[in-house]
């Protein structure tokens, strides 16, 4: 699939969209070149339906967040904010942290305590950004009406998590590019759903794109989410969510109004994926279609499956598959589900004896 704009071109999502964002007039433009993003076709995950991936995990930070972290630091600039803060099950903190950065303004990040609460790699790019990053004691929700309430005493903060609008105006670049990409919406849209605020800003931009006329139709969505974070498949808000797919380990979303509505607008669905499905899906992107996502990503594969077992996607539909995040935000994940390195010596016969059975002379 040929990059959108030549190498090198491409401005970001701010610049190349800003026609398309409810931005303050005169707003500067932070940008980390985010956006523009692969669409891969699968060779092998397709079960008889025309599946792409669009790989989010290629952002700057490697993961989707970057594209509103760079529409709503660029608000914050223009409202003269003089700092950043946030909830985050790890991405949302890693994006936050590099904007700020980037814009030159300090970042108060509050990041649910407890041995695989966020995964490491994403606490290693927060720390690494230089923001002030806090291990609070409750779940990703609590952190949310903590960072909310601050936010609410604070004039002179911006809170940049998907509450805040302007997150939403950016993720829906997501769907203008895959409009461009295909020259047409796809007749479905599969996406991990966490605090669904991607959801609704993908069909924000789907309907957009189509009210502008650059393009006729829009598809149906499919919400995935873990069976034990699935509140918007139950209909009930869940306390205390489990599932290994740190990244939308959430039971309280906080755009859940506005992801009902996109879905039933859409007349898509919501599914709920076992922990097993989403490795199973992990697994398979890594060594059928050579795509390292992390697990929450893989969800949205694993949906997918889901629907097509269910009859609810076609032979020959055109679906896509948003991949969240890259694989290297988890790295320890990656690890537990591999096999072990083996050792040879550092001899040509001695790593001919490694080979599988079924490579050897």
């Amino acid at each position: 699939m040929p990059l959108l704009r030549p190498e090198g071109a491409w401005r970001g999502v701010v610049e190349e969209y800003r026609a398309y964002l409810s931005l303050p007039a005169g707003a500067p433009a932070i940008s980390l070149r985010e956006g523009n993003t692969p669409l891969v076709p699968a060779l092998r995950a397709g079960r008889g339906a025309d599946l792409y991936f669009k790989i989010e995990g290629q952002n700057p930070t490697g993961s989707f967040k970057d594209r509103g972290m760079a529409v709503a630091v660029s608000g914050a600039l223009a409202e003269d904010a003089r700092f950043l803060v946030c909830a985050s099950t790890g991405n949302t903190s890693a994006a936050a942290a590099a904007y700020a950065a980037r814009a030159g303004l300090p970042a108060l990040l509050a990041v649910p305590a407890g041995d695989g609460a966020v995964a490491r790699g994403k606490l290693a790019q927060a720390l690494a950004f230089g923001a002030r990053l806090v291990l609070v004691h409750g779940n990703f929700d609590q952190a949310l009406a903590a960072v909310r309430a601050l936010a609410a005493l604070r004039p002179d903060a911006a809170l940049v998590n998907s509450v805040n609008p302007l997150r939403l105006e950016g993720q829906k670049t997501g769907a203008f590019e895959l409009i461009e990409q295909l020259g047409q919406a796809p007749d479905w849209l599969c996406i991990p759903v966490g605090n669904a605020g991607n959801i609704s800003a993908y069909w924000r931009g789907f309907c957009e794109y189509r009210q502008a006329g650059r393009c006729r139709g829009v598809p149906r969505l499919i919400g995935a989410q873990a069976a034990g974070a699935a509140p918007l498949v139950s209909g009930t808000f869940v306390d205390n969510p489990q599932t290994l797919a740190s990244a939308i380990r959430i039971g309280r979303p906080a755009s859940a109004h506005l992801a009902q509505a996109a879905v039933a607008e859409a007349d898509g669905r919501f599914v709920a994926v076992e922990d097993a499905e989403i490795l199973a899906a992990y697994r398979f992107l890594a060594r059928q279609e050579g795509i390292f996502c992390e697990p929450a990503s893989a969800a949205a594969l694993a949906g997918f499956w889901a629907a097509r077992a269910a009859g609810w996607i076609g032979d020959g539909q055109r679906v896509v598959c948003v991949l969240t995040g890259n694989g290297l935000k988890d790295p320890e994940r990656a690890v537990a589900e591999s096999d072990p390195p083996m050792e040879a010596e550092a001899t040509a016969e001695a790593l001919a004896r490694t080979l599988p059975p079924e490579l050897r002379i």
